[in-house]
């Protein structure tokens, strides 16, 4: 039985039982901890991948065919604070030679809960359409750093588009090395320079510098080194200029739908698209097809694995939630969610309750 993509024969099974009757007092935690060891389970990055594992016990445990030790209690929960919003304060205009704004840096967030991370946030809610989020899947974001004039914008990469038929137009890969490699393509989901901050070359200067650091900073975090970065401009507001000036290709226009609206019920800007090869190299690379290793023998074998048909199934299709319904119905929420990241959420779940009907099972 393969689960979450690890291989669990009746003779894994049946070690993986030892293992919890030999210490019974072992938590779940532990158990899966010791599991991932033992298979040399591990993330890109080295990191054991032990929320995958426990999903796996889970099910193999509701399946009646182990046995795991009793579940702990449940850590209490929090009640978030709500913090009063900032009023807005007029700011000044700053126009003048790039010069002038001291030396630029790009400030890496590292931390969701630290001060750079509310400026991010503040400064993204302000003033870019898309608001600060959300952001899909693996993601890195940066502030841009004037050394005399403060926070001057900021960066998201985020995981690619799941299909984008200019880009693998460009690329030239097939199906199978598109699943493959799809994880070494990046998004530049948010770009932003405060609209106060008129500085010429400014945006080009400050793209040039992420562009240094960024296959770095995405390999230290997620253990993946990036050759390629995709972003989307909406022709309707923005013509490209800075990309095209620190050498971004444009390689085509979307479809005007969103990336998750595969069913094209909703209608959105066309958006031009443009990538940033970080390797001369990069189509040969992405093109490349490699052989799938099993995690429980040391011969490497060619695997034949289903293809998810979107990044819904890929992301939550293993989900262990007792009930299939319940898989179908976080799906079907993800994408409603990402489809309209803007709209309400009675706006963006209005198709869901109708769904929600047909399956008989509600999620929440």
């Amino acid at each position: 039985m393969k689960i979450v993509g690890q291989n669990f024969t009746p003779k894994v099974v049946a070690q993986i039982q030892g293992l919890s009757d030999a210490n019974p007092t072992r938590s779940r935690r532990q158990l899966s901890q010791q599991v991932c060891e033992a298979l040399d389970w591990r993330s890109p990055n080295g990191k054991l991948k032990e929320m995958s594992c426990r999903l796996a016990l889970l099910k193999l445990h509701r399946e009646g065919l182990l046995n795991l030790p009793a579940a702990g209690p449940a850590p209490p929960k929090r009640t978030p604070t709500r913090k009063k919003a900032r009023p807005r304060r007029a700011e000044t205009p700053v126009q003048c030679p790039l010069s002038q704004l001291g030396a630029l840096e790009i400030v890496v967030i590292t931390n969701s809960n630290s001060k750079a991370s509310r400026q991010w946030n503040e400064l993204m809610d302000r003033y870019h359409y898309l608001g600060s989020g959300p952001l899909c899947g693996a993601q890195l974001r940066y502030l841009i750093r004037s050394e005399r004039k403060g926070d001057v914008g900021g960066f998201a990469f985020s995981a690619a588009a799941w299909r984008l038929e200019a880009r693998e137009r460009w690329i030239g890969w097939d199906e199978e090395a598109r699943r493959q490699n799809l994880n070494r393509v990046i998004n530049n989901s948010r770009f932003l320079i405060v609209p106060h901050v008129q500085v010429k070359n400014l945006a080009s200067r400050a793209l040039s510098l992420v562009m240094k650091r960024l296959v770095d900073d995405w390999l230290e975090r997620y253990g993946i080194a990036p050759v390629l970065v995709e972003t989307f401009v909406e022709r309707e507001r923005f013509h490209g200029t800075s990309y095209r000036a620190a050498n971004w290709i444009e390689v085509g226009q979307t479809k005007g739908r969103g990336r998750q609206d595969s069913a094209n019920e909703y209608a959105v800007a066309v958006k031009d698209i443009y990538v940033y090869p970080l390797r001369e190299d990069v189509a040969t690379i992405l093109r490349q097809k490699q052989m799938v290793h099993t995690e429980v023998t040391a011969t490497p074998v060619a695997v034949a694995r289903p293809q998810p048909r979107d990044w819904a199934e890929e992301e939550f299709g293993a989900a262990a939630l007792g009930d299939q319904r319940r898989v179908q119905r976080l799906m079907m929420i993800a994408r409603d969610f990402y489809a309209r990241p803007q709209a309400n959420i009675p706006s963006r779940r209005a198709g869901s309750n109708a769904r929600q009907d047909q399956s008989g099972v509600s999620f929440f």
